[in-house]
């Protein structure tokens, strides 16, 4: 008996052949690592101040001088030093027609990066403890150089293509290429960071250096922040048409 005209028997199920160009998945992949920071910065800001500007300008360079040598004496333990403003400038007093001078001030703000964080608490603590001076910070960060960022990145390249593939494998389709990628707005990389600490100096003695025979101050310990990096890409990936099942109506 031919049953090639039977309709009981006609084509329960049918699978439609791949047809027309390659199908296209678009996916975004993120990576969110949380690490240790490798650096601590901080800021130190030396002041003088005295009636006389050359004698202000003398108070400024002894105590700068003192702070230099003071954050130099760690070695290798301070990686970074830089000198990043200076200023002296006459502070006028108010009131009245005539402008008159009351005194004369000068600052130096200088920049400290700092990798051994088992030396951080004893620096912070002298250089807090030292007259006429203050200290910001810190701030907790990771190297520009740092194995991490790539490391995220990897990572979120590697989420886009295992999300891409399980678009396709839902559609009963497979990807064959990559037709873009690209970063999602430039990579989204943040840090961050606890509120800065502002350590601010003691009265100063009219006149004195940084020198005191008091005994050293007690030691600050401080907790490294962990620092989130953030990866993101967005990716386009050509697959083959899915393999969608057509069900007879009724």
């Amino acid at each position: 008996m031919d049953h090639a005209h039977d309709p009981a028997r006609a084509g329960a199920s049918a699978v439609v052949e791949q047809v027309g160009s390659p199908a296209v998945i678009s996916v975004r992949g993120e990576a969110l690592l949380t690490v240790e920071p490798e650096l601590v910065d901080l800021t130190v800001v030396v002041s003088a101040q005295a009636k006389d500007r050359r004698e202000a300008f003398e108070r400024l360079v002894k105590r700068n001088d003192e702070v230099l040598e003071l954050l130099r004496s760690y070695g290798d333990s301070v990686e970074k030093v830089e000198s990043s403003g200076v200023a002296v400038h006459p502070e006028v007093r108010k009131g009245g027609r005539d402008e008159k001078v009351r005194a004369y001030r000068g600052v130096v703000r200088v920049e400290v990066s700092i990798a051994d964080f088992a030396a951080l608490g004893e620096i912070v603590s002298r250089v807090a403890d030292l007259e006429a001076a203050h200290l910001e910070g810190p701030r907790w960060r990771l190297r520009r150089t740092s194995p991490v960022y790539r490391k995220a990145r990897t990572r979120a390249v590697g989420e886009a293509l295992t999300r891409a593939q399980d678009y396709a494998e839902a559609l009963g389709a497979r990807i064959t290429g990559l037709i873009e990628l690209a970063d999602s707005g430039l990579m989204q990389t943040e840090v961050h960071r606890p509120p800065h600490a502002v350590f601010q100096p003691r009265a100063a003695a009219g006149g004195g250096g940084f020198g005191s025979s008091s005994p050293e101050p007690p030691v600050l310990d401080l907790e490294p922040a962990s620092q989130e990096v953030r990866a993101s890409v967005e990716a386009r990936f050509s697959a083959t048409q899915p393999m969608f099942e057509i069900r007879p109506q009724d």
